[in-house]
């Protein structure tokens, strides 16, 4: 089977990035004598492509991961260039990891394009707040379901939102799931990098971590609101790209809710950090938290799982199906998530359970089930 995946998203550092490198990477191990071909609109990050995969690079004036932001929009002649490659080859299926990057294609080769949740349709206004923005995610998002000849998308929690919010068929809706990185694993005895150090972090002190981007969804000034509730000599550690963030941000809103706290010397914003400091990070930590107002499949609250850190979390995501008693599930208000806090910082038993269940449950998502998933979305619709 020929193969060609639309990997504009591949230089995106977390998001759908992670989760385009992971999954390619896990499909070409897998193999089974199919060929790829994966398009890129940039050769920044060629050299980390999976081995034996072919590459096209269409160069765009600006790449995918910087102009699909929040306030812009790609050029038609950048979308043009990157459809025109993908549809000159002779393929039998054509992959689009996220609806994010797509663009339409014309080729007799069979579609599949992964829509990873419907968050920036439930949210419009704290997503894609720009008019102009959002009138193009709407039109791209309809082009892809349209001509897809199947959805995927991570969980099954996002596939009902998925038929819930669109005229889909359930049956042309696939799960293909996600996994941790095996990077994030437990490790005994670990101290604090020399990075982690040096951001002020103290390993002496309980840590309640987050990890993501700053977009108003993630609802994290109920977080700070929550934590300013929990008693020093608490830390809060707060993981994620927020100087040159693509996404829409309100970073701002959030750095002013910590001073108007007085918290500024408890709450450390990170910035961007590269996965081995974050698993040192879980595996010190007391506790992560995930407190959005909705998750596609919540990777973070998996990671820490996996290192073995108790998750508190937001019900409205797959995590109570996927990590069971590894994790407290919450509504995603502040009271909720300071009853949480309380609970799981102030009983030393009840971490280790939540530890140990996360760390099972982590053990049973890997990517090579995720790759043989999607193979089998591949058989189903070349054979259709």
């Amino acid at each position: 089977m020929r193969i060609g995946v639309d990997a504009t998203c591949w230089q995106n550092r977390r998001g759908y990035g992670r989760h385009a490198r992971a999954l390619l990477h896990a499909l070409a191990t897998l193999n089974g004598g199919h060929r790829y071909t994966l398009f890129l609109d940039s050769a920044d990050g060629i050299e980390t492509l999976p081995p034996h995969c072919e590459s096209c690079v269409a160069p765009a004036d600006v790449p995918a991961s910087v102009a699909a932001s929040a306030r812009g929009s790609r050029s038609p002649r950048d979308m043009w260039r990157v459809s025109r490659a993908m549809s000159a080859g002779n393929f039998d299926v054509l992959l689009f990891p996220t609806i994010y990057t797509y663009v339409p294609v014309l080729s007799q080769a069979k579609k599949v394009v992964v829509m990873h949740d419907v968050i920036a349709e439930t949210y419009p206004g704290l997503t894609v707040p720009g008019l102009q923005a959002r009138l193009f995610w709407t039109a791209k998002t309809l082009a892809g379901r349209l001509q897809a000849d199947a959805l995927v998308t991570v969980s099954a929690y996002s596939r009902d939102r998925i038929v819930e919010r669109f005229p889909v068929a359930r049956d042309r809706v696939f799960v293909v799931g996600e996994a941790n990185d095996p990077i994030f694993r437990v490790l005994p005895g670990v101290e604090l990098t020399p990075r982690l150090r040096g951001l002020g972090i103290d390993p002496e002190r309980p840590l309640v971590i987050y990890i993501g981007g700053f977009s108003p969804h993630k609802n994290l000034e109920a977080l700070i609101a929550a934590f300013a509730a929990v008693p020093d000599p608490t830390q809060l550690v707060m993981v994620g790209e927020y100087k040159n963030e693509v996404f829409h941000s309100y970073f701002g809103a959030v750095a002013a809710e910590v001073k108007r706290r007085r918290l500024e010397k408890r709450v450390i914003f990170t910035g961007y950090l590269p996965d081995e400091d974050v698993a040192v990070l879980l595996n010190h930590a007391a506790v992560l938290a995930l407190p959005s107002l909705m998750e596609g499949f919540g990777l973070p609250a998996v990671e820490a799982a996996a290192c073995g850190c108790p998750v508190i979390a937001t019900e409205n995501s797959p995590l109570p199906e996927l990590l069971g008693a590894g994790g407290l599930y919450i509504k995603p208000t502040a009271d909720a998530l300071e009853r949480a806090l309380v609970t799981v910082l102030g009983s030393a038993p009840l971490r280790r359970r939540m530890s140990s269940a996360g760390v099972t449950a982590a053990r049973r998502l890997t990517w090579d089930t995720a790759a043989r998933q999607m193979m089998a979305v591949f058989d189903r619709v070349v054979a259709a």
